[in-house]
């Protein structure tokens, strides 16, 4: 995983609550067995409407998603995270996110930044007014920021899903920092039991 600072960029409006794990990335796209290529199946039934935020031209090449409320419910699926990082998302902003998503999201690398209902509210309005207003995720500081809009706001990240997100570690690479440790445990474990190999 990639260490993760600062996102900053132009934002996609989703003026939507309540957006579950399926329809973040429906069920049909599931079979895949990689981690890639489920950005094309991000939002996948409502991209047949011509008319959807992701299908209009001024938001292309957006990095940030501000959505309404209970954003990620449903659903655990890691799937949901994948899509969003592989069309091109480094932060998701909502005054709320389903605890399994949020999760999901911090052992990835895609930040969720939860603020307080008014500032989301004030910052979806002004994404739609203002298409290419540029919005800083601050993960360091922890606050979201539009500053053409007047807008900063704090956001809920406690200290040790801060620090992995700055140091790029998702669990693996957690459980790699005691490298020296597991091959000491390895080393004095007797012949005759199951070993791990490199």
């Amino acid at each position: 995983m990639e260490p993760v600072h600062v996102v900053t960029g132009t934002a996609v409006p989703l003026q939507r609550s309540d957006v579950d794990t399926d329809q973040i990335i429906p069920s049909d796209w599931l079979k895949r067995v990689e981690r890639t290529g489920f950005g094309a199946g991000l939002f996948a039934e409502w991209r047949d409407d011509r008319d959807f935020v992701l299908n209009r031209p001024e938001h292309a090449g957006a990095t940030i998603l501000v959505a309404g409320a209970n954003f990620g419910t449903g659903s655990s699926r890691e799937h949901a995270v994948w899509a969003l990082q592989d069309y091109g998302f480094r932060a998701v902003v909502s005054p709320r996110f389903a605890d399994i998503f949020r999760n999901n999201c911090t052992k990835g690398g895609l930040v969720p930044a939860e603020i307080d209902p008014d500032a989301g509210q004030a910052l979806l309005d002004a994404v739609a007014a203002e298409p290419t207003l540029e919005i800083t995720v601050d993960v360091e500081r922890r606050t979201v920021s539009a500053p053409a809009a007047g807008i900063e706001t704090p956001f809920a990240l406690d200290d040790f899903t801060r620090d992995r997100l700055l140091a790029g570690l998702d669990d693996i690479g957690l459980t790699m920092r005691a490298e020296d440790a597991i091959a000491a445990y390895e080393s004095r474990r007797p012949a005759w039991l199951p070993q791990t190999t490199g």
